[in-house]
């Protein structure tokens, strides 16, 4: 059996778990508005990771729009500032 430190445990069990996309998506949510801005936050009702896909809902349809062109810079800034490449897909409802 291994020592590991209690990050490196803490890390394992979170990598290993079902809580895993609820603790990343609060991770975004509290950098959701330097990411993509004060405004786009705003309206944004809510964001959720369910595997490796990004569920982005907003009840503005010119944001909605603004943001299904934008996928793939959002995922390039997500993934930056979670510090590893965890989504590969974006939805926006």
């Amino acid at each position: 059996m291994g020592e590991y430190s209690i990050g490196e445990a803490l890390q394992k069990f979170l990598d290993e778990s079902r809580i895993k996309g609820s603790i990343q998506a609060l991770q975004i949510e509290d950098v959701w508005g330097e990411i993509m801005g004060k405004t786009i936050a705003k309206y944004t009702d809510s964001i959720g990771i369910i595997n490796d896909t990004l569920f982005i809902t907003t009840h503005v349809a010119p944001l909605k729009q603004e943001l299904i062109f934008q996928k793939e810079k959002i995922k390039l800034r997500v993934n930056e500032a979670l510090g590893k490449n965890v989504i590969k897909e974006i939805i926006v409802k």
